[in-house]
């Protein structure tokens, strides 16, 4: 591996930002080492994040004051989208910043609120699927369809939930602006939760009732900024053929066409490593001499030196 600078996009899993308040406080402090030690080796960093715990509590807290108060309008998921930037954003910028500090670095940490453009005719919007907010009965979930519009469905026993759509992301509004804070030699946290899903109508840019997958989101985002590597950090050091059977395989590295083989053969769970590896070959697809490695946070230093994690390059 050679020395040279690398520009990294990091995509940090939910284990990297806890699920409560105080988690979350106490987990971006780890997230933040280990980041450091990428920035310390004199790579350019840019982070993207998840939000699913952090967007869900948003959005239950908001539709409480909505039943509590007939006059409090229904507030939007891609409001609720901006405010978990927003609040993940400042926790993990300031842990950034310390630990940045705490080794002699003066970088500047910038999070940048992120509008992601879908297309309002991409086929996510015909079968809304990803489950959000809180359970309801029967009852409350047909109030909530004819009330907001909602398109609401059973989730595994536990109740009512309402579904959204999860369309591809197509432009990153704000990628001028993240370039140039990069370029600049800013650390970035951008495209929180997949970005605000919104769409263009003339100049106007209307927030959308989806989500947008984190992991494709990266990808794209390493893409546009000419990045090196793109790390999707998760809850396994290495991915696995037959996980959690008694002949399973752990994976070093995976060329573009074996991670294609697998996918078609069905090795890897919807919804979980699924997106993480088609992302992951999105990425490494898209120009020669860029990888993908998929890993634990805390063993991303050692990815990037070639010492674990599972590699997606041509």
């Amino acid at each position: 591996m050679d020395k040279r600078k690398r520009r990294i996009v990091v995509a940090l899993g939910g284990n990297a930002l806890g699920n409560t308040l105080p988690e979350q406080m106490k987990a971006v402090k780890i997230t933040s080492r280990s980041i450091v030690d990428l920035i310390e080796d004199g790579n350019e960093v840019v982070i993207t994040h998840g939000n699913g715990p952090q967007v869900g509590m948003i959005n239950n807290a908001m539709a409480a004051l909505s039943r509590e108060d007939p006059n409090q309008p229904n507030t939007p998921l891609s409001v609720c989208v901006a405010m978990s930037q927003a609040y993940i954003g400042y926790d993990l910028q300031n842990a950034m910043r310390e630990e940045l500090k705490n080794r002699g670095l003066n970088i500047p940490v910038t999070t940048m609120i992120t509008q992601v453009r879908v297309l309002e005719d991409d086929p996510a919007f015909a079968h809304p699927n990803k489950p959000i907010g809180h359970f309801m009965t029967k009852d409350q979930a047909d109030l909530a369809a004819e009330k907001y519009g909602y398109v609401m469905a059973e989730d595994a026993g536990r109740g009512y939930r309402r579904m959204v759509a999860s369309p591809k992301p197509y432009e990153i509004v704000e990628i001028d602006a993240i370039r140039t804070l990069v370029n600049a030699g800013d650390v970035v946290i951008a495209c929180g939760g997949g970005g605000i899903p919104v769409a263009l109508r003339g100049n106007h840019l209307k927030g959308q009732s989806a989500v947008i997958d984190k992991d494709f989101v990266s990808a794209k985002l390493a893409r546009d900024l000419d990045a090196d590597d793109l790390i999707i950090l998760t809850a396994v050091e290495k991915v696995s053929l037959r996980f959690g059977k008694p002949d399973e395989q752990v994976l070093d590295h995976m060329s573009i066409a074996e991670a294609k083989s697998y996918i078609a053969a069905g090795e890897f769970a919807p919804g979980s490593m699924l997106p993480k590896v088609e992302a992951a070959i999105d990425f490494a697809a898209s120009a020669p001499g860029r990888r993908a490695l998929i890993t634990l946070l805390e063993k991303a230093k050692d990815g990037i030196a070639g010492k674990t994690g599972t590699v997606i390059s041509d």
